[in-house]
C-alpha cells in the first residue's frame, strides 16, 4: 500500500492578521471606492483623446514662424513622425503625428527621436474618422516603475518578511488615498470626515499588517490617533482664527470652479491635506515608543507606572528634534520652487510672511509637529497603563517573536 505525501500549510498568528487584515482593508478599499464614483458628477470632456505610443521613424522637420507679439516672431520647429499606438482600441496601428516648438517658450520639452515613448494626444478634425495626432509629452511612469521596483527589491532585501508587510501597507495607504479619499471629495461628501477616517484606516492596517495584533500594535494606534485628532483640531482652530480660505495655489481656483453649482470646501482640503500629510511622522514616533515601552516590559524585572512614563518621555524628547525637522523639511522642499518665486516678487518680508500660501504651508509644519509632540506623552501614558508588569512573560515573548518575524 503506497503511502502519498500530506502537505500541511501552517499560519503564525502575525501571519494570518496581516491576511484577514489585507482582505478585510481590500474590501473596505472597494466598497468605499464604489460608494464615492457613485455619487460622483461626470464632467464634460471634449472628443480629445490620450495615447501611448512608440516612436518609429521621424519624417521631417520644418521651420516654423509663429507670432509672438505685436513686435516681432518667434521661430519654432515643426517635426513629423511616425508612431505606433501601445494601446486603446487602435492599438497597434501606426499613426502619423507632429511637434510644434518654440525655442522662446521656457520648459521646452527635446526634439522627438526614433524609439522614444511619448503621450500623443487626438483631436477630431472633420470627421469622427479624421484626426490630428500631436505630442504632449515623453512617457516617464516607465522609469518610475523601474525605480519602484529597485525600491521595493531593497524592502525585500534589507527587510524580509518586515519589507514584505510594508510593500502591502503602502499599497493598501496609496489604494485608500487614491480609490476612496479622492473621489469621496469630488463627490462633494464632508471632507473633515473622510480625511479622518482614511488616516484612522491608514493607521490600523499599517500597524496590523506590519506588526500584527498585540497590546503594542493597539497602544501604537491609539496614540497615533491621538495625535492626528489633536493635528485635526488645532487646525480648524487656527483656520478660523487667521480667517484662511483656502486659496492657497492656482489649484485651488481650478478646484473651485470644477463644480460651480456645490464648490469643493478648499478650507477643508488644507485641512486634509495637513493631517494626511502628517499621519506618517506620527505613527512612526507611536510605534516607536511603543517598541521601546514594551521592550522595557520584557527585560525588566518590575516595570512600574513611573519607569515607562519617565523612559517614554526620555526616548520621545530624543526623537521631537528629528521628527520635527522631517515634517518641517519635507513642506519646505514640496514648496521650495514657490517660496523662490514669492521671495523674489515680494516687496517686504511682512507682505511674504503674510501671504496665504506661505502660512498654509507654515501653518502644516507647525501643526504637524504639535501632533507629533501631543503623542509622545499620549502613547507613553496607553503604554504604562495598558502594557503587563512582571517582565518575561510568555506573552511578551509570542509577540516579540511574532514582531521578528
Amino acid at each position: 500500500m503506497s503511502k502519498f505525501p500530506s502537505f500541511h500549510i501552517s499560519f503564525s498568528k502575525d501571519t494570518l492578521v496581516m491576511l484577514l487584515t489585507f482582505l478585510f482593508s481590500l474590501a473596505l478599499i472597494f466598497g468605499g471606492n464604489r460608494y464615492a464614483v457613485s455619487h460622483m458628477t461626470a464632467l464634460d470632456r471634449d472628443a480629445d483623446i490620450f495615447q501611448k505610443a512608440k516612436v518609429t521613424s521621424v519624417l521631417r522637420r520644418a521651420s516654423a514662424e509663429s507670432e509672438m507679439d505685436t513686435v516681432g516672431f518667434s521661430t519654432g520647429v515643426n517635426i513629423t513622425f511616425e508612431a505606433r499606438l501601445l494601446g486603446g482600441e487602435h492599438s497597434g496601428e501606426t499613426v502619423t503625428a507632429i511637434q510644434n516648438t518654440d525655442p522662446d517658450f521656457p520648459g521646452q520639452i527635446r526634439d522627438v527621436q526614433e524609439g522614444d515613448t511619448v503621450i500623443l494626444q487626438s483631436i477630431q478634425n472633420m470627421g469622427p474618422d479624421d484626426r490630428i495626432w500631436s505630442l504632449t509629452e515623453y512617457v516617464r511612469t516607465d522609469d518610475l516603475l523601474v525605480l519602484g521596483l529597485v525600491f521595493f527589491a531593497l524592502l525585500l532585501l534589507f527587510g524580509r518578511g518586515k519589507g514584505f508587510r510594508t510593500i502591502v501597507s503602502l499599497g493598501l495607504t496609496c489604494l485608500a488615498v487614491f480609490l476612496v479619499f479622492i473621489p469621496a471629495v469630488l463627490a462633494g461628501f464632508n471632507i473633515y470626515l473622510w480625511s479622518v477616517l482614511v488616516c484612522v484606516f491608514i493607521t490600523a492596517a499599517t500597524l496590523l499588517v506590519v506588526y500584527g495584533s498585540g497590546v503594542k500594535t493597539a497602544t501604537s494606534a491609539l496614540g497615533c490617533i491621538g495625535g492626528v485628532l489633536v493635528s485635526g483640531l488645532l487646525t480648524v482652530i487656527m483656520d478660523r482664527v487667521m480667517q484662511l480660505t483656502g486659496m492657497t495655489t492656482e489649484e485651488s481656483m481650478y478646484l473651485l470652479l470644477l463644480y460651480p453649482e456645490r464648490p469643493i470646501d478648499l478650507r477643508a482640503v488644507i485641512f486634509s491635506a495637513i493631517i494626511i500629510g502628517a499621519v506618517g511622522a506620527i505613527m512612526d514616533v507611536s510605534i516607536s515608543i511603543s517598541s521601546a515601552l514594551r521592550e522595557i516590559c520584557d527585560t525588566a524585572s518590575a516595570p512600574g507606572f513611573r519607569l515607562l512614563m519617565r523612559s517614554g518621555l526620555n526616548i520621545g524628547r530624543d526623537m521631537m528634534g528629528t521628527m520635527a525637522n522631517t515634517l518641517v523639511l519635507a513642506y519646505i522642499g514640496s514648496a521650495l520652487s514657490m517660496v523662490l518665486l514669492l521671495a523674489a516678487s515680494a516687496d517686504s518680508i511682512l507682505q511674504l510672511l503674510n501671504r496665504e500660501m506661505i502660512v498654509a504651508e507654515i501653518l502644516q509644519a507647525l501643526v504637524g509637529s504639535i501632533g507629533i509632540l501631543f503623542t509622545i506623552p499620549l502613547t507613553t501614558l496607553i503604554c504604562a497603563l495598558l502594557y503587563p508588569r512582571g517582565g518575561h512573560g510568555a506573552g511578551a515573548v509570542a509577540e516579540k517573536k511574532g514582531a521578528a518575524q
